[in-house]
């Protein structure tokens, strides 16, 4: 994954847990794409301390994911949830019953994901 979607989702899953001025600069960098002297400047701190705190909230928030998985999960639901999308499609032109037992295997899989 892109570095910057990983950061963007692992920000939309964890990242109420960081400070409210850890938010503020990761906001500024991921979601508004500053730079760090930009942010550095209106904020009254330093590059290197920018640089810093966005290198530490990575690491928290790769340190949620690496204990919770939500964004893993989250990943293999959206695919699965696509391979049904695809498998509903093909099976409105062919009627074949199998691809409905797949469905159905699919749509378990992603209640196990939830359930874990």
């Amino acid at each position: 994954m892109e570095k910057i979607a990983r950061q963007g989702l692992l920000y939309d899953f964890y990242g109420a847990l960081l400070t409210e001025h850890q938010r503020n600069v990761y906001e500024d960098v991921v979601l508004y794409d500053l730079s760090l002297s930009e942010i550095a400047a209106e904020r009254g701190i330093s590059r290197q301390g920018v640089h810093d705190l966005i290198k530490r909230c990575n690491k928290i928030l790769e340190d949620y994911e690496d204990k919770l998985h939500l964004v893993e999960k989250f990943e293999q639901t959206r695919k699965l949830a696509r391979e049904i999308r695809n498998l509903t499609k093909e099976f409105a032109l062919t009627e074949n019953r199998d691809l409905i037992r797949r469905i159905e295997e699919i749509s378990g899989e992603i209640i196990e994901l939830e359930a874990h």
